[in-house]
């Protein structure tokens, strides 16, 4: 069955997808947003729905809602913005050179305000992000990225940077503010992986 592209169901499954991919392709230097869904298509099998949708740079993505995270297919046409390399390197460089590791609350602030040195933070905050929010969403889900409450990063004997996020996520469906805390693992030659994270109290 065809959908709307511009209407909730197929824009909320293709923000799921996109939450995926970014997680896979996100970074310090890269934000992979939605700008928009040109087709979207829902195929009902069982229980599962499976929405289609092309976005930007992301020539199709598969979404299939199930009990368990949503499987996500999808195939990039071109390159997904410019290659971050040297400012990822430039980013590693500085937080490993460190004399104290790195704290910081709630960024942005009341004003809405990030201070340009801690835009990486915040965007690799994005990316890990984006893997909870591709774990845990559902059909009655709609999860947002609101505000880092804290991150401290956690000095380690190898190559990864580590950083410990609680992070405030924004559901637009119940207009719900949730509290979580993630462990993420950053490299420039390996990418985010979130090792731990859990939902907290409010």
């Amino acid at each position: 069955m065809e959908l709307e592209p511009s209407h909730y169901p197929a824009q909320r499954a293709a923000g799921v997808a996109r939450a995926c991919i970014s997680y896979r392709r996100g970074g310090p230097n890269r934000v992979l947003t939605l700008s928009n869904v040109r087709r979207a298509r829902l195929q009902v099998r069982g229980r599962e729905r499976g929405p289609r949708a092309g976005t930007g740079w992301i020539k199709s993505m598969k979404l299939l809602l199930q009990h368990s995270a949503p499987e996500v297919h999808f195939t990039v046409e071109g390159e997904l913005g410019k290659n971050p390399d040297d400012a990822d390197n430039k980013f590693y460089s500085r937080i490993k050179s460190l004399k104290e590791p790195l704290v910081a609350q709630n960024i942005p602030d009341s004003f809405g305000i990030v201070p340009p040195e801690m835009e990486p933070i915040r965007h690799l905050a994005f990316s890990a992000c984006d893997y909870i929010i591709w774990q845990n969403s559902t059909e009655n889900t709609w999860y947002n990225l609101a505000q880092i409450q804290d991150v401290r990063q956690v000095k380690r004997n190898d190559d990864y940077l580590e950083f410990d996020y609680t992070v405030l996520l924004h559901d637009f469906v119940s207009q719900e503010i949730i509290p979580w805390q993630m462990q993420v693992l950053w490299h420039p030659q390996h990418g985010v992986k979130v090792t731990q994270n859990s939902r907290q109290p409010k």
